[in-house]
């Protein structure tokens, strides 16, 4: 409440720093606002171009280990895949957008040529090895799936957070800041008023007892200057 505020110049000087930091921070804050959406609208497209790809590379592995499994029976599918001996690593990094720190995953080791996925290639057939490629596209496409929706949630709260801050101080702080202004501006100078209309009454005061004692030395000197005048001069 503006009511709150004592009103004095040294509140005054106050408020008109927080003024002027929150106006600063306002600003900053919206420009950072404005820049995350425009990040996040990137890494949205990017995201919606990895679930088409995560989507269209889950089907197509599908297809292929369903045929696998059709042609070659699903003991020989298992066994080609339980004798994988590298598994894919994947690391964690970090990098920052805007502020925001956001996953940067890394693998290797996913996409394997024939003699790295550990089964004989003459007890197995071309079918197994399309079934072995389609996983691991579609597990790069995992990778990238998790990487990019991660970064886009945390966009999004970030992107939240920075809107409540500039709402915050866009519809509460700056205008209470501004009415407290107001009425510290509004009371000082009604005090400003009073004390001019009180110096005023009393130099009218101080003039008009002036008055009266120049009347009243008037008044005592005219009896003398008479007595002065009838006084009979010497012969």
């Amino acid at each position: 409440m503006a009511t709150d505020v004592k009103p004095t110049r040294k509140n005054l000087m106050a408020i008109d720093d927080r003024i002027d930091l929150s106006e600063r921070g306002h600003s900053t804050l919206e420009k950072k606002r404005d820049g995350l959406i425009m990040e996040f609208m990137d890494i949205l497209d990017k995201a919606q171009d990895v679930r088409g790809e995560l989507s269209s590379d889950y089907e197509r592995a599908q297809k292929k280990i369903n045929m696998a499994r059709a042609m070659e029976g699903d003991v020989a599918v298992r066994g080609a895949a339980a004798a994988l001996e590298e598994h894919p690593e994947i690391t964690t990094e970090s990098k920052n957008i805007m502020g925001v720190v956001v996953p940067q995953i890394e693998s290797t080791s996913v996409s394997k040529s024939l003699d790295q996925r550990g089964y004989g290639v003459l007890g197995t057939s071309a079918r197994i090895d399309e079934a072995a490629e389609a996983y691991e596209d579609l597990l790069e496409s995992i990778i990238l799936a998790a990487e990019v929706e991660t970064a886009m949630k945390k966009m999004l709260r970030e992107i939240e957070t920075t809107k409540r801050r500039v709402n915050a101080l866009e519809f509460k702080l700056l205008p209470d800041l501004y009415e407290s202004k107001e009425y510290i501006e509004q009371k000082l100078e009604e005090q400003e008023r009073e004390e001019i209309f009180r110096l005023k009454k009393i130099k009218e005061k101080k003039e008009q007892e002036e008055a009266e004692e120049r009347k009243k030395a008037e008044a005592d000197e005219e009896p003398k200057q008479t007595a002065a005048s009838g006084v009979p001069g010497d012969d």
